[in-house]
């Protein structure tokens, strides 16, 4: 089995799949066709996916509110509104799928003030602008993040 994983992951997650369901059946006696260590590391991975996810559009959430902070542009603030928007439902639907997702937002929070602070200097300097603000000196909640609030 380790063979298929390692050459076809999806025959192999296909395969699997096909298996548990037999085994839930009863109809599957000998499980040593299962490969349990390969199943554990993917079940596994498929949650570190789900924080990886959520982490990834907080990160887009704050960065686009950094920009509205630090930036005097006019022209682009209704699209990184609109991008708050999409990343906030996106947010909205990651935890309503999987609740327990919730205690890891304000680690992400504050994880993501930095690291899209440094996304977001670049980005401005990239079009010549000053910033408004001192970048490093933003600070976010949760609730402004995950919320309706706009600067």
């Amino acid at each position: 089995m380790s063979d298929l994983y390692d050459n076809d992951f999806v025959l192999w997650s296909e395969h699997q799949a096909e298996l548990l369901r037999r085994r839930a059946a009863g109809e599957l006696g000998n499980d040593t066709d299962l490969d349990w260590p390969n199943i554990a590391e993917e079940i596994e991975s498929l949650g570190q996916s789900e924080r990886s996810k959520l982490r990834s559009v907080i990160g887009t959430v704050i960065e686009h509110l950094i920009k509205l902070e630090a930036s005097p542009a006019i022209e682009p603030r209704n699209g990184w509104k609109d991008t708050i928007d999409r990343a906030r439902d996106d947010i909205d639907l990651l935890m309503k799928d999987s609740p327990s997702l919730r205690r890891f937002v304000g680690e992400m929070v504050a994880d993501g003030i930095r690291r899209a602070g440094r996304r977001a200097a670049r980005s401005l300097e990239r079009f010549g602008e000053q910033s408004l603000v001192e970048i490093d000196s933003l600070t976010f909640t949760e609730e402004q993040v995950l919320g309706e609030w706009l600067p």
